[in-house]
Formats: structure tokens, sequence, C-alpha cells
């Protein structure tokens, strides 16, 4: 066996089984332990994230983002390439039904997302020279003091770094030079070399160059794909009952609608429903918490209201879209023209994208691919450099930010399928340590929860 083929063994088992229990068992436990929080909050949360979008944000500084701003920085790393591969992977592999599994694991994740941010704003540290971090490696000490808890966080801020910061950047320059390549025929390494030079300009900006960026590209990005997904959707309306006819009949009883041609069952379709779900969303990858954790905001609460607001507008909102537009065109298990084999992935959501826009889908997607891998640079730069300064200190940042640049550059135009497959199973081992430490704190999640509805929240309705 080759050590690639281990590696894939590896993240099979570690995607496949492991980690929808142990996601899936985490929603499922904060959710009841903190009473649907994601229904009763969803209120405070949509009005706290909308209402931030609206009106000019406090200047993000060494002490932190604005509440929307950190929403944005999350945001970005969530809405990446796997926004428009996900739900066609799901949808090739699973059949219809998988979304509606992928909606179930997005609901959970609200709650685990919440917890998320509530820990890493409770023990967000302060440095000496007023800057403001935070993360799982800060909350997983809390959990446990001793030399356990050192290298367990020791362990995420590893396998961080290289899964997001190093090879997971450079998946996404190889999906930006991809589609460009495709639209417009031009050589991958001139995208990676610009896509590098623009993401260094950012990083060497530090927190509040991050910050600006992220509040307007993702506004920006969102609204673009929604309109032409949305444009895509209405001209093939006719087929939207149809659409959630099967992602609801195919959830759990893929043969009405498959015939059993693609071997679509409920195992496979919630399988690959929650499995893409959890992966598309972060929620309780101990990703995103390094966004929430930087936030100003009076209460840790009031972020965990908009974490969650995150995850819905990950799955429910651009997920959904993409899920639409690839069924109300038709193009499942349809065939490339050219090559013979089947849609899938990336493909699958430009066929959708093409049954309306012919040859300019090709441009729309490049475009989209552009906004979201290059935000989720950003994003997970961002979260590799607070565990960069939590291993090696500060010093260390500058020379992270070069070999960031020189993986953004490597991976646009060369893909390993080693290098790949190992961001992947780094990706899903950083779960591990970061839900030991969450569950570690469910205590202390349940009382800063507790907190806000029992004290804060009735003290500020006084004051107005």
């Amino acid at each position: 066996m080759s050590l690639n083929d281990l590696v894939v063994a590896i993240q099979g088992v570690l995607a496949d089984k492991i980690l929808i229990v142990v996601l899936v068992g985490a929603g499922l436990w904060f959710t009841f332990n903190l009473g649907f929080i994601q229904v009763r909050g969803f209120g405070e949360g949509w009005k706290r994230t909308f209402g931030g979008l609206f009106k000019k944000s406090d200047k993000a500084g060494k002490e932190g983002m604005s509440s929307f701003q950190a929403l944005a920085t999350a945001i970005a790393a969530q809405v990446g390439t796997g926004n428009l591969a996900g739900a066609a992977t799901a949808i090739a592999m699973g059949g219809p039904g998988a979304i509606f599994w992928m909606w179930v694991s997005a609901f959970l994740g609200m709650a685990t997302i919440y917890a998320e941010a509530l820990m890493a704003q409770k023990y967000k540290q302060v440095g000496d020279d007023g800057t403001v971090t935070g993360g799982p490696v800060y909350y997983i000490r809390a959990a446990f003091t001793g030399k356990f808890g050192k290298i367990l966080a020791a362990t995420f801020a590893v396998l961080i770094i290289f899964a997001l910061g190093f090879m997971g950047n450079a998946v996404q320059s190889n999906s930006i030079g991809d589609a460009f390549g495709t639209a417009f025929g031009i050589n991958p390494w001139i995208i990676g070399v610009i896509i590098a030079a623009i993401s260094l300009f950012v990083f060497v900006g530090g927190i509040s160059r991050i910050a600006s960026l992220t509040e307007k590209i993702v506004p920006i990005m969102a609204a673009f794909y929604i309109v032409g997904a949305l444009i895509v959707i209405i001209c093939n309306g006719n087929m939207i009952p149809k659409a959630f006819h099967d992602i609801f009949v195919g959830a759990f009883n893929p043969q009405a609608i498959g015939g059993g041609v693609l071997g679509w069952t409920v195992s496979r379709a919630l399988a690959r429903g929650v499995g893409r779900g959890l992966f598309s969303n972060e929620a309780g990858m101990g990703s995103t918490p390094h966004a929430h954790a930087v936030a100003k905001v009076d209460h840790p609460v009031e972020q965990g209201f908009v974490a969650m607001m995150g995850v819905f507008i990950d799955t429910f909102v651009v997920l959904t879209l993409t899920a639409l537009v690839i069924l109300t065109s038709g193009m499942v298990g349809q065939t490339d023209p050219l090559t013979g084999a089947a849609f899938t992935g990336t493909a699958l959501t430009q066929a959708g994208f093409a049954s309306v826009f012919g040859k300019f889908g090709e441009v729309f997607i490049a475009i989209c691919m552009f906004f979201f891998a290059f935000s989720t640079i950003i994003g997970w730069y961002f979260f590799g450099e607070a565990n960069i300064k939590y291993l090696f200190g500060s010093k260390a940042v500058k020379v992270y930010a070069i070999l960031v640049a020189v993986c953004i550059v490597a991976g646009s135009a060369v893909k390993v399928d080693l290098i790949w497959n190992m961001a992947d199973c780094f990706n899903s081992a950083m779960v591990i340590p970061n839900i030991i430490g969450l569950f570690a704190l469910s205590k202390v999640v349940k009382e800063v929860h507790k907190d806000y509805f029992n004290n804060f929240k009735p003290k500020q309705m006084k004051k107005k």
C-alpha cells in the first residue's frame, strides 16, 4: 500500500464514520443542552448580522474586529469552493435526498458553532502589546490544565496550520487556476502569482486589513452568486416542485426517484449529506472560532448568535441554491459530451449554470470560484496565523505569511494527490481535539449561556 493509499484509507474512516458520529453527537448534545438555541436565538442572530451589514463597523485594530467583521471573516472561510462542489458531490453520490441531510447537519451544527463562539470569546487572550487572539487552543488548555492539555492544543495547532494555512490554501489556489484556465485560457501559474501577491498584501496588513477586506468582499460575492443562481432557478421554475419532491422523497426512499440505477440508498444519502454538510459549514471543526474570538461584543453569547448565522448562510442559502440549480437544470446523471464521464463536483454545478447561461456559465463559475476561493484563502490564513502565534510567537508570523504565499503559487498549477488527500485528512483530524475540548467545557458553555439570559439580558432590557 502506498502512502497516498494509506492517507485515503484513514480519511475514509475519519470522514465517513468517526466524524459523522462525533459531529452529529456534538450537535445533538448542544442542541438539547442549550434548549434548541438555534431556534430561540435565530431572530437575535438575524438582527445582529444584517443590522451590522447596513451600519458602519468599528475599525478593526489590535483589540479585535466588530461582530460583523468577525462573521464576515468566518463566512469567508466557510463559503469556499466546497459550496460549488460540495452540494454537487453529495447529490451525485447520495442522490437529491443528501440535501435534506445537509440541512439536518447544518441545523445541529448551528448549536455546536454557538458553543464554539462562546468558548472562543470567554478564553480569548490579550497580549502585552494589546493584540487580541483566540481559538480552540486556548479553550482546550482551559479544559485540560495539565500536560494532556498542552499536547492536545499543540496537536490541534499543527493540524490546522497544515490543513488550512498550507495545504488547504494550495487547494483553493488550484481551484482558481483550473477555473480561469477553462474559462479564459490563462496559464494557472500566472493566476497563482497574482493571487499570492494580492494575498500577501492583505496578510502583511494584519487583522485590520483582513477585516476590512472580508466585510466588503463577502456581501459582494454572496450577492453575485445568489443573483446568478436565482436566475437559473427561475428560468427552470417549472422544475422547482420536482426538485423539492426529489429532496424529501430521496432522503427516505431514493429508489422512488432513481430507480436504483445510480445506486442511491438511504444510508448513502445520509452519509454524503451529513458528511458534506458538516465539512462545508465547518461547525465543530475548530476553524471559525478564531474569528469569533476577536469580535468586540459585550457578552460572549452575542457573538454566539452571530456565529450561528454563518452556518445558516453557508448551508441554507448558498448550498441550497447550488442544489436547486443542479436539480432544476436536470443535469444529475448527465455526461460530459467531451469526456463521456458523468458530471460530478464543480463540473456538475457548472453544467447546471450552463443550462441557462450557455458558455457564460463557465465564466460565471470562474468568477465565483475566484471570490469563494480567495476569500477562503484569507480566512484560512488568519486561522493558521493565530496558531502560529500560539506555537512560535508573533515573530514567526512573517515567515508563515511567506510560506503560505509559496503554497498558493505552487498549488495553482501543480496538483499532487498525496498533498491534496493529506489536506483532507488533517482537516478531519483537527475536529477531534476541538470536540474533546468542547465536551469537556460543556458545563462552562451552559453557565455562560445561562448568565446571558438570566443576568445580562434582563439588565440590558432595563436600560432600554
